[in-house]
């Protein structure tokens, strides 16, 4: 029997374990699960699914796995009532699904039996699956997919950085890295002899391979605040660029930025640079001064504040 989970849905709810093979972990955001849009179609038993709150991100998850679930296969799938929950029963019958929905723990939860499918649904299927993939995006000219911070756009305060980066040069990382816009820049200076883009994405981080192609950079689907410095050969960096994350499953959570910065501290040598773009209300002044040496305020403005920071 072939189980799937997808994301971390709370306890409440009995999730498979993904010990000893018995669930297969698929969310972009687990490093080293295995992604959902790699199992055939028709070859899943069940998959249970909580339900990232963007539309096109949630449309897609939902239509993959319905697309690999058996007929008969169980799709069971849930999300807080302000993130998306509410909405959850609306965007599965529009994949001509039939839909048993119940509330709990402040959530909505759906479940479906895969049906024998008809064009109509099999065509509304596609159609999430197209408009949440990977895409070349107009405008931006990179790589990127519904999901990835900032997809469609250059996000303001990494626009706000990159103009005031000086070339850098030596070994760096581009913690955060997303789909790659920063590490673009950084990478222009012929003085740049490496580039480790990290990010927690799997999807941002196969968009900045496509939209990088740079014998220097060198890419790594991780989570920022468990990379150890002293067991691999990314310590003693002459600089770290990063406009760190500050929300966690929808919720503003300060603390991923603060341990950003100390992780960035423990990757640079004596002497090296963090260049960090942050919303302004965001307090990250006392974990830059605990742990550098000489902290400089740069650009404030557009609602972002700018720091370099010599450890």
């Amino acid at each position: 029997m072939t189980t799937l989970l997808y994301g971390r849905p709370p306890l409440v709810f009995d999730p498979p374990s993904t010990e000893n093979g018995a669930a297969t972990q698929t969310s972009p955001l687990i490093p080293g699960s295995t992604p959902l849009e790699s199992f055939a179609p028709g070859s899943v038993d069940s998959i249970m699914i909580y339900a990232p709150p963007g539309v096109l991100e949630r449309r897609y998850a939902l239509a993959v796995a319905l697309k690999a679930l058996k007929v008969g296969g169980r799709l069971d799938v849930m999300a807080p009532k302000d993130k998306g929950g509410s909405r959850l029963k609306k965007g599965l019958t529009a994949f001509g699904v039939e839909i048993g929905e119940t509330a709990k723990a402040h959530h909505r939860r759906c479940v479906v039996i895969r049906p024998e499918t008809v064009p109509e649904s099999e065509k509304a299927i596609d159609e999430a699956i197209a408009a949440g993939a990977a895409r070349l995006v107009e405008g931006l000219e990179a790589w990127s997919q519904p999901g990835v911070f900032a997809w469609d756009r250059i996000d303001a305060g990494s626009a706000l950085l990159a103009q005031a980066l000086p070339p850098l040069k030596g070994r760096g990382a581009d913690l955060g890295c997303g789909y790659g816009a920063l590490s673009t820049v950084v990478l222009r200076s012929s003085a740049v002899t490496a580039l480790r883009l990290v990010d927690l994405d799997r999807r941002a981080v196969e968009a900045a391979e496509r939209n990088i192609e740079d014998q220097r950079a060198h890419f790594d689907w991780a989570d920022v605040r468990t990379l150890d410095p002293a067991t691999d050969s990314w310590g003693d960096l002459d600089f770290v660029v990063m406009n760190p994350p500050f929300h966690d499953g929808g919720a503003e959570d300060r603390r991923l930025g603060q341990a950003f910065i100390k992780k960035a501290a423990e990757m640079l040598k004596k002497g090296g640079t963090l260049w960090l773009v942050a919303n302004r209300h965001l307090p990250y002044e006392s974990e830059l001064n605990e742990a550098f040496k000489r902290v400089t305020p740069g650009v404030d403005g557009g609602g972002y504040k700018l720091f370099q920071a010599v450890k």
